[in-house]
């Protein structure tokens, strides 16, 4: 059979005009990119995020091509006798193995920079850490019930901090550019960390946390997840979380800190739900299931027992979460 067609290379839109998906924009203007230097890999010459990265990492921007002949040009161009020559096969690109790595200097995507320039900004933010251990077998419980429609722990996480956070507006507010005051959100808007195939990581924002329930959460969550990996999403999409959520559960991690995002009040590091022993008030010997929780805060606007009376009541909706299921 035939060789596969090769993939189309990137073009110019013939009418001149620079179409871009909303995350490549917002790529671009962070990153000093400008878009009409580049031609789009996507349907009708859009411009990807990962055009604009080749184009600020070094690559160039995707060279423009002209169109391709008609066949019946072609044709024509052709030798009238004599079988074509074969065209060489084009070499597939080679996975990059650990040993080619070493020694070398990869640089950075245009996600892990931004990822990067956010690290060292946090480092000006006086932080403190509370933790906790919650029980997790009501939840466990709840969660093996609803997964075959669809809810994910994720979601069930979310809802959970929506709904503590109803009591303590601190934990999603922000203190201001300059220091003197504090400014209150609006909604509770938990942004989940994700990391990303090719480095880095995002946070997708599953808005209004407290009143969506948790199917629709689900459904949004999935949605979010998807477009982000394949970076679709629009900037509100991924930065207008007011609390944030890391969860390293699903990799065993038995506990860990979260760095606190810049512009923001708290964050949560989740760890993985263990069976432990445990012993009561009477002195009972049982085996639980327990995850330890961090808290990282901004100790600017939020003090200790602010944080800990979170904890507090984040606790108490995980270990009795039937009302994860009524709003």
């Amino acid at each position: 059979p035939p060789p596969p067609p090769p993939a189309a290379a990137p073009q110019k839109r013939a009418d001149g005009r620079v179409i871009a998906t909303p995350y490549a924009k917002k790529l671009a203007k962070d990153l000093g990119v400008d878009l009409s230097s580049i031609a789009g890999s996507g349907p009708a010459g859009r411009i990807t995020a990962s055009d604009v990265e080749t184009a600020k990492s070094g690559g160039g921007a995707p060279a423009l091509v002209a169109s391709a002949p008609a066949p019946a040009a072609a044709a024509a161009a052709a030798p009238s006798s004599g079988p074509p020559a074969p065209k060489a096969a084009e070499a597939a690109p080679a996975a990059t193995t650990v040993s080619q790595l070493r020694g070398t200097t990869v640089p950075f995507s245009a996600m892990q920079s931004a990822v990067s320039k956010n690290m060292v900004e946090s480092l000006k933010v006086p932080e403190f850490r509370v933790a906790y251990t919650i029980t997790t077998d009501k939840l466990d419980a709840l969660s093996k019930k609803l997964k075959p429609k669809g809810v994910t722990m994720t979601a069930l996480l979310a809802k959970a901090a929506g709904v503590a956070l109803t009591k303590h507006p601190l934990l999603f507010a922000a203190c201001t550019g300059d220091a003197s005051g504090i400014t209150y959100a609006d909604n509770i808007n938990v942004a989940v960390a994700v990391s990303m195939p090719d480095g880095g990581l995002i946070t997708p924002v599953l808005k209004n946390a407290d009143t969506t329930d948790i199917y629709q959460l689900s459904r949004n969550w999935a949605d979010l997840v998807k477009r982000a990996r394949g970076k679709q999403l629009a900037p509100d999409e991924y930065s207008s979380g007011n609390f944030f959520i890391s969860n390293m559960g699903m990799f065993g991690a038995e506990a860990f800190d979260a760095i606190l995002p810049p512009g923001s009040a708290a964050i949560l590091a989740v760890a993985a739900s263990k069976p432990t022993v445990t012993v009561d008030a009477g002195g009972r010997i049982g085996v639980e299931r327990q995850m330890k929780v961090n808290l990282t805060c901004d100790h600017r606007i939020v003090y200790g027992t602010d944080a800990a009376n979170f904890m507090l009541e984040l606790k108490a909706v995980i270990e009795n979460p039937d009302q994860l299921t009524s709003a």
